[in-house]
């Protein structure tokens, strides 16, 4: 109860003390609700007989808010709001979605599984293995569709991650626990998705078989691809290969052979897992492995990698692609220009003269924990940039963006205040940056808000990584409440009072009047 218990002063209640109640005190309560029972249920007076005066509806409600009493989130009126949310969000889940013009269907976006595009690490809580799989991943796949996360031991056992993973890799050649490998193999066998890149892992159908004299040594890889063709590639062993096992399981089917005194041996296989068809693409070769990580080899050695780096990453991909995910690479663009747009000249030249205070003695110079923010008024040449260093023009040129037309924005704004003066960004690390050292210290009249057409740091709650292609509605609001107000009173309920508005904003749109399913990130910063 310690973060749904509000108090009308304002205070926030930081600890909840349980308390043991002696066996007459208990009694004592008891009689008092039986006593409240029978008050209850007494018949009424006639309509003729005096009645005592009752508080109005309005005066009961104004009594809840004025903090007269502890306002719990599971009275009444609070029950029924974030009931009416919780409908209206279900309302708009994947479930109840018809067909609908779908622009990922023709872009070959969508996800087939429907799970969150969330990749896993298990490196066996290794942190600089997990950077180094994380940094191979993102040269491999389309960094816009997909967030990678670290799964650390305890979280593999303890959190609910099978249903929300589109991908797990395993990158650690440790022995795995029976409790780890019977959490990977039940993701497995309800439908997941695994690469294993020199993992212990075997499901049924496989056993693995030690070969340690050839461990971390340069070998020949023969890999079969999708087309039938057959690629050749020195690679290095992880000192271990798989055999079939003899009493069955899943199918296995052989993707990549090495070849050792004559003989090739299974490295690379993939496995099919239970009746939803689970999949796995395991590997005993080390193709995690960069040409210059293993200074043991020598030039000579060095130099063979280094001829079949390309392949490398050439095998890494078909494996990608065939586990479901997107290989189409997509370059981060630098940060872009940022522009002042006004759809309100009173409020817009509050918020210049604001500016001009803060920056006009540092010679139109910003500095904030997200970098400096160098101002360019109208008419000034834009200045040299270092790194960390962005331009906020105040006039902005004629046309300054595809991707945002000002003149529909201020066409569709119906606010008297809020979101008239806009920062816009074509791309920013996160909206919240962009008002970092601004959204506290401006003018509450200005309605400032900071918009983005692509994020490349866009962040979530609880460290998580929010995905911020082109496409969709990014922006950070300055919204100011008092803490006494009716809203004030239930910030939790701004998150659902976004969503909604977005929902029933999208509704309005030819195709997307019925049901829309959208997904709204409202991370509440107080300041």
């Amino acid at each position: 109860m310690e973060d749904r218990l509000h108090m009308g002063n304002g205070l926030i209640p930081e600890k909840i003390v349980s308390v043991l109640l002696r066996e007459t005190v208990l009694g004592e309560l008891f009689e008092q609700q039986q006593d409240a029972r029978r008050i209850e249920t007494e018949p009424t007076e006639p309509r003729d007989s005096p009645q005592p005066p009752r508080k109005s509806s309005l005066h009961l409600e104004q009594q809840h808010m004025d903090g007269h009493h502890l306002h719990l989130s599971s009275c009444h009126e609070c029950l029924e709001l974030e009931n009416s949310t919780i409908l209206s969000v279900k309302c708009a889940s994947a479930e109840n979605i018809p067909d609908l013009p779908d622009d990922e269907e023709e872009s070959g976006r969508r996800n087939a599984s429907g799970k969150p595009p969330n990749l896993l690490v298990f490196t066996g809580g290794c942190e600089e293995q997990f950077q180094k799989i994380r940094s191979l991943l993102e040269e491999c796949v389309d960094t816009e569709r997909y967030a990678i996360y670290h799964l650390r031991p305890q979280q593999a056992l303890s959190e609910p991650w099978l249903e929300n993973t589109l991908l797990l890799v395993l990158a650690t050649d440790e022995t795995l626990t029976p409790q780890l490998q019977l959490r990977f193999l039940s993701y497995l066998s309800h439908g997941g998705k695994l690469l294993g890149l020199s993992s212990s892992l075997c499901p049924a159908g496989l056993t693995l078989r030690p070969r340690d004299a050839q461990n971390d040594r340069i070998c020949s890889l023969t890999f079969s691809r999708s087309d039938s063709t057959e690629l050749q590639l020195s690679v290095l062993s992880s000192g271990s290969v798989y055999e079939r096992d003899g009493a069955g399981g899943g199918e296995v089917e052989l993707w990549g052979q090495i070849s050792a005194q004559d003989e090739r041996e299974m490295a690379i296989v993939r496995v099919t897992h239970g009746e939803d068809s689970g999949e796995a693409v395991l590997c005993q070769v080390r193709l995690e492995t960069a040409p210059d990580a293993h200074d043991a080899q020598g030039s000579a050695g060095f130099s063979e990698l280094k001829m079949s780096n390309g392949r490398r990453y050439e095998v890494l991909t078909e494996i990608l692609t065939s586990l479901g995910l997107s290989c189409e690479l997509s370059q981060v663009p630098p940060h872009s220009p940022i522009y002042l747009l006004s759809t309100d000249t009173e409020q817009t030249g509050s918020f210049l003269r604001w500016l001009q205070e803060q920056a006009g003695g540092s010679g139109g110079v910003l500095r904030s924990a997200a970098g400096v923010l160098k101002v360019v008024w109208a008419g000034d040449e834009p200045p040299d940039l270092c790194e960390g260093e962005r331009v906020l023009h105040t006039e902005p040129p004629q046309s300054f963006s595809e991707h945002f037309s000002l003149q529909t924005y201020r066409q569709h704004l119906q606010t008297q205040r809020l979101g008239r003066t806009v920062l816009y960004a074509d791309v920013t690390s996160s909206t919240m940056s962009m008002l970092d050292g601004l959204m506290s210290q401006s003018p509450q009249e200005t309605g400032l808000i900071a918009i983005a057409a692509r994020q490349t740091q866009g962040k979530g709650r609880g460290g998580n990584a929010w995905l911020s292609p082109l496409g969709c509605a990014m922006f950070t609001l300055h919204l100011q409440l008092p803490v006494d107000s009716r809203l004030g009173q239930r910030i939790p309920f701004l998150q659902h009072l976004a969503a909604l508005a977005v929902v029933e904003s999208v509704r309005t749109l030819p195709g997307y009047e019925v049901h829309t399913h959208v997904i709204v990130s409202a991370p509440l910063k107080c300041v």
